[in-house]
């Protein structure tokens, strides 16, 4: 039996980008900005759930 993984996200991201893209209407401004913010976001928090991890 060969044990067959999906990928899974990069390192440090919850939600990619091309997936939060699939749910959100077509974007009316600037696309590269919305993306910058959502991948700054998504990072923070990753990281909110790992310094929950780690520290309780």
């Amino acid at each position: 039996m060969e044990a067959t993984t999906e990928p899974g996200p990069e390192p440090g991201v919850c939600i990619p980008w091309e997936e939060k893209l699939k749910e959100l209407p077509p974007i009316q401004g600037d696309a590269e900005l919305a993306e910058r913010v959502w991948r700054d976001v998504d990072f923070l928090a990753h990281m909110c759930i790992w310094h929950c991890l780690l520290s309780f």
